[in-house]
C-alpha cells in the first residue's frame, strides 16, 4: 500500500500542518481525526489496515488530516468568539489548501469526508456547509451539537452564542434551512450516520438524521450495538460504510 508523508506552512493558519496520504487512486477521502487527535492515529489504530484491500485496488486514497482542536474547540484560555474563528481558519486550511492538494494528486472527482468522534462533526459539518463539494459523508460516533451539553461532554463556548457558532452547530442550522438551492445540493448527497446505541451521543445524532429527513435530505442512520465509541469499532464500520 502506497504511503506518504506531507507537510508545509499553512498560510491560513500560519502553522505547519502535516498529513499521511494512503493509496494511489479511487475516490478522494479527507480523514478528520478525533478530538484533538492527530494525523496518524487512524493508522496507528488499524483503521487504514482494515481496508487495506480498497486501498490497495484503487478504489479509495485516504487524506489523514491533522486536528487543532486545542487551538479552538479546547482552547480553554481562549474567548469563545476566538475558538469559532479559529476553527474557521481551520476549515479554510482544508478547503484552500487540502483539498486543492488532493486534486493535485488525484483527479478523481468523488470526494468524501469521514472521521470519528469530533471528527465525524468536522465531515458533517463542512459537508453540509460546502456541499457542492462533497459526494458523500461517512461519520462514526460524532457530535453535532457543540454549543450545548451533552453527559460529559460540555458546552464547548461557555454559553457564549454568535453567528459564527450558530453556522456551524447542525443541531442549530438545519431546522432552518430554507434556501432551495442549498438544499438540492445536499439532497445529492450520500450521508451515513453510525452511533452506538449505548453512546451518550445517540439522541443527538438522532436528532441530526431526523433533521436532515425532514428537509428531504436523504441519510442512512445506523445504531450498532454497545456504545461503540471506540476504535475497535471504527475498524469494522469502516469495512461497510467507507
Amino acid at each position: 500500500m502506497k504511503r506518504e508523508y506531507y507537510k508545509w506552512h499553512s498560510l491560513h493558519l500560519n502553522r505547519t500542518m502535516e498529513l499521511l496520504v494512503f493509496g494511489h487512486s479511487g475516490a478522494r477521502v479527507i480523514v478528520f481525526p478525533t478530538r484533538v487527535g492527530r494525523f496518524f492515529d487512524y493508522e496507528n489504530w488499524g483503521i487504514v489496515g482494515s481496508i487495506r484491500d480498497k486501498i490497495e485496488n484503487g478504489y479509495l486514497q485516504l487524506f489523514c488530516v491533522d486536528s487543532i482542536d486545542e487551538e479552538s474547540f479546547y482552547c480553554d484560555w481562549c474567548l469563545p468568539k476566538d475558538r469559532i474563528l479559529r476553527h474557521l481558519q481551520y476549515e479554510q486550511y482544508i478547503l484552500e489548501e487540502v483539498l486543492p492538494f488532493s486534486k493535485q494528486k488525484n483527479s478523481n472527482t468523488y470526494l468524501i469526508a469521514h472521521g470519528c468522534s469530533l471528527g465525524a462533526y468536522h465531515a458533517l459539518n463542512i459537508a453540509l456547509r460546502h456541499p457542492s463539494l462533497f459526494n458523500k459523508v461517512v461519520s462514526f460516533s460524532g457530535r453535532y451539537n457543540i454549543s450545548g451539553n451533552i453527559g460529559s461532554y460540555r458546552n464547548l463556548f461557555d454559553g457564549y452564542q454568535d453567528e459564527n457558532i450558530y453556522f456551524n452547530n447542525p443541531c442549530q442550522y438545519l431546522p432552518n434551512l430554507n434556501d432551495p438551492i442549498l438544499l438540492e445540493q445536499l439532497r445529492a448527497l450520500e450521508i451515513i450516520i453510525i452511533i452506538g446505541k449505548e453512546d451518550v451521543l445517540l439522541e443527538n445524532n438522532r436528532s441530526v438524521s431526523k433533521h436532515l429527513s425532514e428537509k428531504g435530505i436523504e441519510n442512512q442512520f445506523y445504531i450498532w450495538d454497545g456504545d461503540a465509541h471506540r476504535a475497535r469499532y471504527w475498524r469494522e464500520m469502516v469495512k461497510y460504510y467507507l
